[in-house]
């Protein structure tokens, strides 16, 4: 009796539980990166502190001007001041220095050309570690790994290049993926060739053999 009891208790409370256990140890802490993104909508520039901007007020040449954005992501023209700038378009923030020139000048057309990129914090790449040149590079749509590492110059000669990883937020969750930079560079292996997204982070860690 003992022993059928004990058979039961096996087969409906400890075999599952031995499944889950086995199931978790399998489970990593990272995968790879995606070979591709979900198709989106297109991309547009959005401006971010320290980008340069070109204000053309048609017909009005003194009140036109280059200026930087400031960090805290404001702009001050002739005749308006502290205009939010960070994070709209460059048609967005004509339509709003159109808005504040109107009282000055009977219907102004503002183009507004972006000469100098760096965009929002969250639209950058970020690269830290053992690449040759660590920084953070504005997002252009299409960007992928090795458009990364080209503008960082590749990694350096202690850098551990496939056990990096790319850490992405996504719907407010943060994952850890997975990228074989050395297959990349060293083996000129296409496939480790994945797309970025804006607001990637880039960890390149040490090699300690």
């Amino acid at each position: 009796m003992l022993i059928t009891n004990t058979s039961k208790w096996l087969t409906t409370v400890a075999a599952p539980l031995l499944f889950i256990l086995i199931s978790g140890c399998a489970t990593k802490s990272d995968m790879p990166a995606p070979a591709s993104l979900p198709a989106t909508t297109s991309h547009d520039y959005l401006i971010g502190p320290g980008d340069s901007v070109n204000i053309v007020v048609w017909r009005n040449p003194e009140v036109s001007t280059i200026i930087t954005v400031r960090p805290d992501g404001k702009i001050t023209t002739p005749l308006v001041e502290d205009v939010v700038a960070i994070g709209k378009t460059s048609t967005e923030l004509a339509r709003d220095i159109e808005i504040a020139l109107a009282k000055f000048i009977q219907q102004p057309v503002v183009t507004v050309i972006v000469t100098g990129f760096i965009g929002p914090y969250e639209e950058q790449i970020r690269v830290i570690g053992q690449a040759a040149k660590p920084q953070a590079l504005p997002y252009r749509k299409g960007m992928s790994l090795m458009d990364v590492l080209i503008a960082v110059g590749g990694i350096t000669e202690f850098a551990s290049g496939n056990k990096a990883n790319i850490i992405r937020t996504i719907d407010g969750r943060q994952q850890t993926l997975s990228v074989r930079l050395s297959d990349l560079i060293k083996d000129g292996d296409i496939s480790a060739n994945v797309p970025v997204r804006p607001g990637d982070v880039l960890v390149i860690p040490q090699s300690f053999f």
